[in-house]
């Protein structure tokens, strides 16, 4: 993939390009957390977006999507969000850098990947994160990671029309090889924990479920948790979000609350703790409890938080069946999308059996099926000749 692209862009612009990559991500635990001011756990993965970039002289971006076949030109001057939607993911970076003061003059680019589309891995989030870490590079910048993260997040949120978190960019930004990034949703604050997966495997499988309720869900669940802050604050000055509530506060509560809106906190609440718990369960290598954990968040996600559907449902209850499975759940925003599962790796292969064997997507086929290894975030790539 890194020498077509690097081919295509020679063949385009007749010049040999700089090279730059950002990753997908996973989720291991910590779903509906972000907004919550409260904790996640994703990693960066080996599926990524790769950039060929050049600055040129001709007062004209021009860009062309790989994958798509497709080419973008706007004048150097003209920012703006365009009818192109992929293009927006690279305007809107641009247009961030600019913002905040910063000279961007116009470029040539030729990107594509094998981050999958509509998997839960963010590919979204790896085109922003890749095109601001290149821009801060071919222009010597010197704009730090956590800034080129929020422009990117700023980029979808302005150009693509997505108001995300933060944690998407994030991962692709400050991923770490065998290592998982326990991120703090409010602070910013992050540690690394390790992940050594010599005899395990992370395994997603697609539902081939489209996320069709997600956005109007989503935001029926964001205001169910803010009325159950809004009911808390009335008796603890310290509450500002879910993130500051505690499991003996919603008990102490619990017959004023609507039962709707107390379960959707007492979810939240408990994935907070399981994030905390899984980085212990990490630090001290025990992968058999962290797969509990995993588990626990699915029940939570699917019985209390009800952002599961019943083909995420199943595959977790298929993989629950097959041996060397230690933990799986629903990634993401819910009501389709992918399952994450931790494997014993001499097992892999029995699991992706009992999969396509027990599990036909919606339209009847077999279901897509991603092994990932946990990489590094946003970098630059080695041009051999």
């Amino acid at each position: 993939m890194n020498q077509q692209i690097r081919d295509k862009f020679k063949t385009l612009f007749g010049a040999e390009p700089a090279m730059y990559f950002a990753p997908g991500r996973v989720n291991l635990i910590g779903e509906h957390t972000d907004y919550n001011c409260g904790f996640v756990l994703p990693a960066a993965v080996d599926k990524q977006i790769v950039f060929a970039v050049k600055p040129n002289r001709m007062g004209r971006f021009r860009f062309f999507a790989f994958d798509l076949g497709e080419s973008f030109e706007t004048e150097e001057d003209n920012i703006t969000k365009s009818d192109t939607a992929w293009a927006n993911y690279l305007l809107g970076v641009v247009a961030q850098f600019r913002k905040a003061g910063q000279t961007v003059p116009a470029f040539d680019c030729v990107f594509g990947g094998n981050v999958p589309l509509g998997a839960g891995m963010s590919s979204s989030a790896a085109i922003e994160v890749g095109m601001a870490f290149a821009i801060n590079d071919m222009y010597g910048l010197g704009v730090n990671r956590l800034t080129m993260t929020k422009f990117a997040q700023m980029a979808e949120h302005e150009y693509a029309g997505v108001n995300c978190g933060i944690m998407d960019q994030f991962a692709s930004m400050h991923g770490k090889a065998g290592h998982v990034v326990r991120l703090d949703c409010r602070s910013l604050d992050f540690e690394y924990f390790p992940l050594d997966m010599t005899n395990y495997r992370l395994v997603l499988v697609n539902t081939g479920v489209k996320h069709s309720l997600a956005s109007s869900e989503y935001n029926r669940r964001r205001a169910d948790c803010e009325a159950g802050v809004a009911l808390l604050q009335k008796y603890y000055s310290t509450v500002s979000s879910l993130r500051d509530v505690t499991a003996e506060m919603l008990s102490a509560h619990r017959t004023e609350f609507d039962e709707v809106v107390y379960r959707r906190c007492d979810y939240i609440v408990a994935e907070n703790n399981r994030v905390v718990e899984g980085c212990k369960a990490l630090a001290a290598g025990d992968f058999p409890a962290f797969g509990r954990l995993m588990y626990g968040s699915h029940e939570g996600l699917s019985r209390q938080y009800e952002v599961s559907c019943k083909e995420l449902d199943q595959l977790v209850d298929i993989a629950r069946k097959v041996p060397g499975v230690l933990g799986s759940r629903m990634m993401g925003g819910g009501f389709g999308g992918c399952t994450i599962t931790l494997i014993e790796k001499s097992k892999v292969a029995d699991f992706e059996q009992a999969i396509k064997s027990s599990y036909k997507t919606p339209d009847g086929r077999e279901p897509e099926i991603y092994e990932v290894v946990i990489g590094d975030g946003a970098g630059k790539l080695k041009v051999e000749n």
